[in-house]
């Protein structure tokens, strides 16, 4: 958004600053400037002068001698522009000053150009006449300028006078950035009201008076609003006996300085009051209105139409249409149709202001590939209370500017308008919330020069239809912030409970895997949570899955980020195929993210998120690895139960098919299910492109956080000597480890203090099918010396038990 200082103080006439303390109050209030510029940066010393004779050059065939009035004085310029005459009012630059840039429209230089008196040809010549290139503006903006030539004034001018006064360019253009919910400050009016509350100023919008001819507009014109939820809104004035001509300068000039080229009048007027209310509206020539009816409706699927740019457009049902009685005329907040456009020869006009959905224009847009101004304004949502006012105020400029004559009355389709809303106000909340002690007469000052109401009685503020960004009493806070100055408000320590400070329990699970990760050599990735179906093929999951339920993407990338992922390998096997292909080697790789499990108990309704911490690595290391840094993490976070590796992975004697089938395991904590660990299948390793053996383990967070705690109980030195036993077996090969330590922790009673696995052979002197297993195992009582007869009785009990597994005893 763009305006210049000019346009700003037409509404707020008692502005007095300059151009920096404006940017800087103007940013503090919340409407940031982004950067600010000079009209007449780098001109000056440049007057009104009237050409009073012209010579040829007694040395130059394209030359010619100039006798210049400059007010004060007569003074000699030669010049080879084409377009000069006796009597003409031209920009003189004077001995001395400079012009912003070249003739030829070439970039401009950033100290502009330096003009001295000098010869030409051997003629004196004591200054410069200007083309509007060299005052650092252009054809475009303004359209009476010669293409190739000096710049001519109108006759009204005075001679001597500040040229760049007399052509609008002592001003400065500031640029905004203004954020989508401030839909009201993408206009003159929205900006002018927050300077007068920014600088304490009184806010002087225009006076809106139409004066009306005794002819009905409900003789003109009727209007019909199919999709009324599309158009809440729809106003229609007609102005007839039309005069197209040029628009007024300063019209011109503001048009210009905030990047509009000016047209003819009736365009510009319409440009002029989008610019000053935020308002898009569209003229038609009535006599292109088909049984003079507009309707508003959608599109068919298939229609084509021909905008004004000479596009023809492919239309479909969700694109909404201005119609007459027979066919489209226009697209609804983006651009009008070729068939209905001003001409010189118009004699009627429509005039419409509107307020269309916003989301359905800025969806219209895109899907036609057209984007306006216009439907810039539309998209963000409009206030309707607006369009009356802006439309009025188009039929106004209309008769004062005599480009026509405005009927009587208004063709006005509204829908039921949203009650304003209502809030609170609570000056002392505002002030505990900022830190702050300011008076509540103070605050109701701001909100009044913001426009908001106050309902004394109810002690309710109202806030304007056109802040659609107001809902709640922070947004009210804001405002008191805002206008108070961010700079003001002192620094305090906050108020409340006092608070331990640390992060809440999951979170500092979450840490502790971090951590016990990093410390096992894996470094963090992060992988994307939107996938693409076929990874399931990848992995080798049956059809029937669970897994290959998903949650699908509306408005997908594509299709390999269609669908949101339910398990959480395929990233960080992704992440190891692309160290691999690039060589590195022994790499480990961790992540924490979400898995998304649909629901089953509502359709429609959001996906169960899981954490999962997802560890993955090739190189050195084995099962046995991966088992260490699980074990470590259930270690660290104080998980106590007993915890087994169930071979049979994903339970009820079914491995998982993405792992290998004898080197994985179920994570299991007291029945519960953890997650799982194992070595990547070989098909799976083919598919992904790692050519070395891999291993994985998945953590359930969701299933491991209630098993969690960060309570130590303290245990001091024992006091009594502790006994030992070793104990040596011959094992069947299938009987796990776990099986044994399983009957050693149950059988060993109370005095059991630990036990420890000290060697492990498979040989020549142990039968076929058996393997040799020995144990350590410790003995200690807390509260007096242990006998002989208390490690018999446990050892007893420990060896009739492995017996019943049938395990043997070596000599």
């Amino acid at each position: 958004m763009n305006t210049t200082l000019s346009w700003i103080k037409a509404y707020v006439p008692e502005l007095s600053c300059t151009d920096q303390e404006y940017c800087d109050a103007m940013t503090m209030s919340g409407t940031k400037v982004e950067n600010y510029e000079r009209l007449d940066k780098n001109l000056e010393k440049i007057v009104i002068g009237r050409i009073v004779s012209i010579e040829k050059h007694p040395d130059a065939d394209k030359l010619i001698v100039c006798q210049v009035d400059i007010g004060n004085e007569v003074i000699q310029i030669v010049t080879g522009a084409p377009n000069v005459h006796e009597g003409d009012k031209v920009p003189v630059v004077l001995d001395g000053g400079r012009v912003a840039g070249g003739h030829d429209g070439g970039p401009l230089p950033e100290e502009g150009i330096l003009i001295k008196a000098g010869k030409l040809r051997g003629v004196p010549s004591n200054g410069m006449m200007c083309s509007i290139e060299e005052l650092g503006s252009s054809r475009e903006m303004y359209p009476e300028a010669p293409e190739m030539g000096i710049y001519i004034f109108d006759e009204d001018v005075q001679v001597g006078a500040d040229a760049i006064e007399a052509l609008g360019l002592r001003d400065t253009v500031f640029e905004y950035e203004v954020t989508n919910n401030r839909i009201d400050c993408f206009s003159i009016l929205g900006i002018a009201r927050e300077v007068a509350a920014t600088f304490r100023k009184p806010f002087v919008p225009p006076a809106v008076l139409v004066n009306e001819n005794t002819e009905n507009v409900n003789d003109y014109i009727r209007v019909e609003v199919q999709d009324a939820d599309l158009c809440p809104r729809y106003c229609a004035r007609v102005c007839t006996d039309i005069k197209i001509g040029p628009s007024p300068e300063w019209m011109q000039r503001r048009l210009a300085a905030s990047g509009i080229r000016p047209i003819n009048n009736l365009v510009d007027i319409t440009n002029y009051v989008m610019e000053e209310y935020g308002q898009p509206m569209h003229a038609y020539d009535l006599d292109t209105i088909a049984g003079h009816k507009i309707i508003v409706r959608r599109a068919q699927d298939g229609d084509e139409f021909q905008t004004l740019d000479g596009q023809v457009r492919k239309l479909d049902k969700d694109v909404l249409m201005i119609c007459d009685a027979q066919k489209e005329v226009g697209i609804a907040g983006i651009m009008g149709g070729e068939n209905s456009k001003i001409t010189d020869d118009v004699k009627t006009v429509l005039l419409e202001a509107a307020c269309f959905d916003g989301t359905n224009i800025r969806k219209s847009a895109k899907r036609i590939g057209l984007r306006t101004d216009a439907s810039g304004k539309f998209e963000k949502g409009l206030d309707p209370n607006n369009a009356a006012d802006a439309i009025n105020r188009a039929c106004q400029l209309i008769q004062e500017l005599g480009c026509g004559e405005v009927a009587s009355g208004m063709v006005d389709v509204c829908a039921p308008m949203k009650e304003r809303v209502r809030i609170a106000f609570e000056p002392e909340r505002i002030n505990s919330l900022l830190g702050t002690d300011i008076p509540q007469k103070v605050m109701l000052d701001y909100f009044k020069a913001l426009e908001f109401d106050y309902d004394e009685t109810d002690r309710v503020l109202i806030a304007p239809t056109f802040r659609q960004d107001i809902g709640c009493f922070a947004d009210v806070a804001e405002e008191v912030a805002r206008f108070y100055g961010y700079d003001k408000i002192p620094t305090t320590l906050p108020n409340g409970e006092a608070t331990t400070g640390k992060l809440p329990f999951k979170l500092r699970i979450e840490e502790k895997a971090r951590d016990i990760a990093e410390y096992c050599g894996f470094s963090q990735g992060m992988c994307y949570s939107f996938e693409s179906p076929k990874v399931f093929d990848r992995l080798l999951l049956d059809e029937n899955d669970p897994l290959r339920r998903t949650v699908n993407i509306t408005n997908p990338l594509g299709e390999d980020f269609s669908v949101m992922r339910t398990v959480s390998l395929n990233g960080i096997l992704t992440s190891l195929a692309t160290n691999y292909n690039r060589r590195n080697k022994d790499v480990k790789l961790y992540e924490l993210g979400n898995v998304y499990l649909p629901r089953e108990d509502a359709a429609g309704s959001l996906p169960e998120e899981r954490m999962q911490f997802t560890l993955g690595f090739y190189g050195e290391g084995d099962f046995y690895t991966m088992k260490g840094v699980v074990e470590e993490f259930l270690e660290s976070i104080g998980v106590k139960e007993k915890r087994e590796y169930d071979p049979q992975a994903a339970g009820e004697g079914k491995c998982l098919n993405f792992l290998h089938p004898g080197r994985q395991a179920r994570i299991l904590c007291s029945g519960t299910a953890l997650g799982y660990l194992g070595e990547v299948h070989p098909a799976v390793l083919d598919n992904y492109g790692i050519g070395a053996r891999a291993y994985v383990a998945v953590m359930d967070m969701p299933a491991v956080l209630p098993l969690a705690t960060f309570e130590r109980k303290y245990e001091g030195i024992a006091k009594y000597p502790a006994v030992n036993r070793d104990i040596s077996m011959v094992v069947p090969r299938q009987i796990p480890v776990g099986a044994i330590e399983g009957i050693i922790a149950q059988r060993g009673g109370r005095i059991l203090e630990s036990y420890s696995l000290f060697d492990i052979y498979e040989g020549e002197q142990i039968k076929k099918g058996f393997k040799s297993i020995a144990y350590t195992l410790t003995f200690r009582a807390k509260d007096r010396t242990l006998e002989e007869t208390d490690v018999s009785a446990a050892m007893k009990k420990i060896l009739n038990g492995l017996q019943g597994l049938g395990i043997e005893l070596r000599a």
